[in-house]
C-alpha cells in the first residue's frame, strides 16, 4: 500500500498500539494497511486525537502530542515511539513527512528527529543512499532502498542515551552505485542553515545511469590497468608544465596508461569503497565520502576542484599517464580555480602494407613537405617531431600500424608562425628483401584521425649474397 496519509486507514491494535504500562509508547505494527511506505506524522497525529476522543481508557491518560506545524511536532507527557533503532520494524523508522522531539517532563528535548525527504528519481528502486553526520562517526545507510523518505536522529541527550550526541551542525547524504552518475548534498551548507531541527527537511537526490561505466567492480578491483591506477592526495602542493606554463594541484590521479573511460570507472570505484582511498601516507581518505574527482561534459573528461583537501583549502586533480590520444580530452582545474587544457594535441595513425609488415628491415620517416626551415627533396629537410619532441622514424618491426601524435597548437619547426596551422607532410618509407621504396604525402589537420598510408611495391630485384 501507499504512504498513509488519511487517519481513516489505520486502527488501533492493528497498525497502532497505544502502550500504556510502565513506559508510555506508541507502537507501529507492519500490519493490516500499513508497510515500509510507512505513515505520514500529521495523519498518526490526526487518529490519535480521534482515538483519544473516542476511547474511555485511553483519554485517562495524558495526551502525547503537540502539534506545532503539519511537519514538526513534540511527543510529549513521557510518551515516546516504540522500538529498537537497531531494528529497521522499529516505530521510528514508519513515520513519514514529519520530524519530532521527545520532552520531557521539565520541558527539555531529550531526543530530535528530522525528516528527510529526497526529491527526484534514482535510477533504480534498489539504488539506496547513505549519510554522514559527523567526520569520524558511521556512515549508515537509509533504512529503505529507493527516494527517502524517513526519520533520523539528530540529537540525544545524556539523560536519555548514554552515547550523548548532538549532530544538528553536520549532515551530508550520498547517492552513489555502480553504473550510475553520483548524487550528493550537504544540507547545512546548501539550505544556509545555523542548525537542524525536529522538522521536515526536502532536498534534492536524484542520479542517472551513467553511459560511462562499462567495466564491473570485479574487473576493476582485479585486472589491469586498473589495478596499477591510483589517487594520491596532499596537503601541499605538487607542479605541472601545462602548454608550457605551471600550475599547482593537491590530488594525483596515476592513470597507468588507460583510456579517459577506463580512468573514469576506477576513480568512481574508488568513491565507493569504504576504505582509505589514498595512495600516499599523508592523508586518510575515505572513498565514500571523498568529493567527487572526475565528471564528463559530453566527450571531455574534467578534473575537479576540490573544496578542501586534508584541512588545507581548495586543490586541484592532475591525471598522469593517461593515453596520448585523449590528451584533448581532458580539462583541469588547479588550485587557484582556473581551467586548463593541453595544446591541441593532432594524433593519428601510421599504416603499413604486408610488404611493409613482412619485411625486417623496414624502417618510415616523417619529413615537412615544405618550410621556410627546408622543404623535402633538399638537404634541408626537417624530420617532424611527436608531442613529446621525438623524430618521427623508426623500424615498422612487423606492425600494420603506429599510433603517433603531433603538438597541434605549438610546433614550429617549419618556422615561426606556423604553429596552429595544418600540416603538409612526406612519408617515406622502405625495407630491403619485401618492401621497396615508398613515398607518401598529406595534410595533417587538427584532429585525431589523421592517417598516413605506406603502400609498398613487393621488392623483386634486392639482393646481398653477403
Amino acid at each position: 500500500m501507499a504512504k498513509i496519509t488519511d487517519p481513516s486507514f489505520l486502527t488501533q491494535s492493528v497498525e497502532v498500539e497505544f502502550i500504556t504500562g510502565s513506559d508510555l509508547l506508541i507502537k507501529l505494527n507492519y500490519s493490516g494497511n500499513l508497510d515500509q511506505d510507512g505513515v505520514s506524522m500529521q495523519a498518526l497525529y490526526s487518529f490519535t486525537k480521534e482515538t483519544w476522543k473516542d476511547d474511555d481508557n485511553l483519554v485517562k491518560f495524558p495526551f502525547p502530542f503537540v502539534s506545532i506545524t503539519t511537519e514538526q511536532f513534540e511527543l510529549i507527557n513521557g510518551w515516546n515511539l516504540s522500538g529498537s533503532l537497531a531494528d529497521v520494524s522499529a516505530s521510528q523508522y514508519l513515520i513519514r513527512d514529519g520530524g519530532w522531539a521527545v520532552v520531557n517532563t521539565a520541558g527539555n528535548n531529550i531526543e530530535e528527529w528530522m525528516n528527510l525527504t529526497t526529491l527526484g528519481t534514482f535510477s533504480s528502486s534498489l539504488d539506496t543512499a547513505y549519510y554522514y553526520q559527523t567526520t569520524s562517526g558511521d556512515i549508515p545507510d537509509t533504512i529503505f532502498s529507493g527516494p527517502v523518505n524517513q526519520g533520523i536522529r539528530i540529537f540525544a541527550s545524556a539523560s536519555f542515551d548514554a552515547q550523548n550526541f548532538d549532530y544538528r551542525d553536520f549532515f551530508k547524504i550520498y547517492l552513489r552505485e555502480r553504473g550510475a552518475t553520483y548524487g550528493f548534498y550537504d544540507l547545512i551548507e546548501e539550505q544556509n542553515l545555523s542548525a537542524l531541527t525536529y522538522r521536515k527537511f526536502a532536498l534534492p537526490l536524484t542520479n542517472q545511469t551513467d553511459l560511462n561505466i562499462d567495466a564491473t567492480d570485479a574487473t576493476i578491483s582485479s585486472s589491469t590497468p586498473y589495478t596499477n591506477m591510483s589517487i594520491t592526495y596532499t596537503t601541499g602542493s605538487f607542479t605541472q608544465s601545462i602548454g608550457g606554463t605551471d600550475y599547482f594541484f593537491k590530488v594525483q590521479i596515476d592513470g597507468a596508461n588507460g583510456t579517459k573511460q577506463q580512468i573514469y570507472e576506477f576513480v568512481q570505484w574508488s568513491l565507493r569503497q569504504t576504505s582509505d582511498i589514498d595512495a600516499g601516507t599523508e592523508l586518510i581518505v575515505t572513498g565514500s565520502v571523498a568529493e567527487e574527482l572526475l565528471s564528463f561534459v559530453g566527450d571531455q573528461l574534467v578534473a575537479q576542484s576540490q573544496t578542501d583537501v586534508g584541512g588545507s583549502g581548495a586543490g586541484g586533480v592532475y591525471i598522469t599517464n593517461f593515453q596520448a590520444t585523449d590528451t584533448n580530452a581532458l580539462t583541469f582545474v588547479d588550485n587557484s580555480g582556473n581551467t586548463v587544457n593541453f595544446p591541441f594535441v593532432a594524433a593519428g595513425n601510421l599504416l603499413f602494407n604486408n610488404n611493409l609488415t613482412n619485411d625486417n628491415d623496414a624502417i618510415y620517416k616523417l619529413f615537412f613537405t615544405s618550410g621556410s626551415t627546408g622543404e623535402f627533396g633538399t638537404a634541408d629537410a626537417v624530420i617532424i617531431n611527436d608531442n613529446s619532441d621525438n623524430p618521427i622514424t623508426g623500424s615498422v618491426d612487423g606492425s600494420g600500424s603506429i599510433a603517433f601524435d603531433y603538438d597541434y597548437d605549438n610546433n614550429e619547426q617549419r618556422g615561426s608562425g606556423t604553429s596552429g596551422s595544418d600540416v603538409p607532410f612526406t612519408g617515406v618509407a622502405l625495407g630491403l628483401g619485401t618492401a621497396q621504396y615508398v613515398v607518401t604525402t598529406g595534410t595533417w589537420t587538427r584532429s585525431t584521425t589523421n592517417t598516413v598510408n605506406f603502400v609498398a611495391g613487393l621488392e623483386r630485384n634486392y639482393s646481398n649474397p653477403a
